[in-house]
C-alpha cells in the first residue's frame, strides 16, 4: 500500500472562466502528503489556499488535474462516492469553529459519527476520549456559547477527528485566536495528530506555527514551491 494519502497532480482552477475578468487561481499544482506527515501551506490572503483545500477535500472540482485520496482517483467518481470518501477519510477545520450552537460539545462530536453509522454509545465514548486528549473533557456538556474561543476550536478539532479520517485539512485553524491561545490550541492539535498518525495539510500565514510542521510549502501567484 502506498504511503501517499493525498496526491494532487496538475491542478488548475480559474474563476469567471472564459470571461474578460477571468482569474486563474491555481496553475498546475502538484502536491503529495504522506502518511503521518504534517505539511504547512503558507500563503498570503487571496492566494487561493482555501480553493486548494476545498479541491483537496472534494468540496470543489478543478478545471484540470487529478485528486487522489488513499490512492483512489476522485475526479470521475460519482457524487455519492465523493461524499462517502469525504465523510470517512477527510476531516476539516476552519478559522471559525462552525460548531452547531444548539448542541453540546459532546453532541457536536457524536453527530458526525452517527451520520457515519456508528452506534451512539461508541460515538459518545470516542467523543469523550477526543475531548480528554485536548484537555476539554470537563466542558463536554457545555454548548459552544459557554466555551472560550480556544475551547471551541479544540472541540472543532475533535469533531474533525470524529470519524478517524486519514487526512485533516485545516484553513487558518488558529487565525481567530490571540497569540498565546493560538500556541496552546495548536499544541493540542499537534499532540492529537502525532498520537493518531494523521496526515495534515494546514494553511496558515503564521510562520512560527508553520516552522513546527514537517514541511512548508508556499502558494503564491497560483504556483506552489517549497520553503
Amino acid at each position: 500500500m502506498s504511503d501517499t494519502v493525498l496526491r494532487l497532480t496538475g491542478i488548475e482552477k480559474s474563476y469567471n472562466k472564459g470571461l474578460p475578468n477571468e482569474v486563474q487561481v491555481l496553475r498546475g499544482i502538484d502536491l503529495e502528503v504522506t502518511r503521518g506527515e504534517v505539511v504547512a501551506l503558507v500563503a498570503p490572503s487571496g492566494a487561493g489556499k482555501s480553493t486548494l483545500l476545498h479541491i483537496a477535500g472534494l468540496l470543489d472540482t478543478p478545471d484540470a488535474g487529478t485528486v487522489e485520496i488513499g490512492g483512489e482517483e476522485m475526479q470521475d467518481r460519482s457524487d455519492r462516492r465523493r461524499t462517502a470518501v469525504r465523510r470517512a477519510d477527510v476531516g476539516f477545520v476552519y478559522q471559525f469553529h462552525h460548531l452547531l450552537p444548539e448542541f453540546t460539545a459532546l453532541e457536536n462530536i457524536v453527530l458526525p459519527q452517527l451520520a457515519n453509522g456508528v452506534a451512539r454509545g461508541a460515538a459518545e465514548e470516542r467523543a469523550l476520549a477526543l475531548l480528554d486528549s485536548v484537555g476539554v473533557k470537563d466542558r463536554a456538556t457545555h454548548r459552544p456559547a459557554a466555551l472560550s474561543g480556544g475551547e471551541q476550536q479544540r472541540v472543532a478539532f475533535c469533531r474533525a477527528m470524529a470519524n478517524a479520517p486519514r487526512l485533516l485539512l485545516a484553513d487558518e485553524p488558529t487565525g481567530n485566536l490571540d497569540p498565546s491561545t493560538s500556541d496552546r490550541v495548536f499544541g493540542a492539535l499537534m499532540t492529537l495528530v502525532r498520537e493518531t498518525g494523521l496526515s495534515c495539510l494546514i494553511a496558515t500565514h503564521n510562520l512560527d506555527l508553520a516552522a513546527r510542521m514537517d514541511r512548508q510549502l508556499r502558494l503564491d501567484s497560483g504556483g506552489l514551491q517549497a520553503e
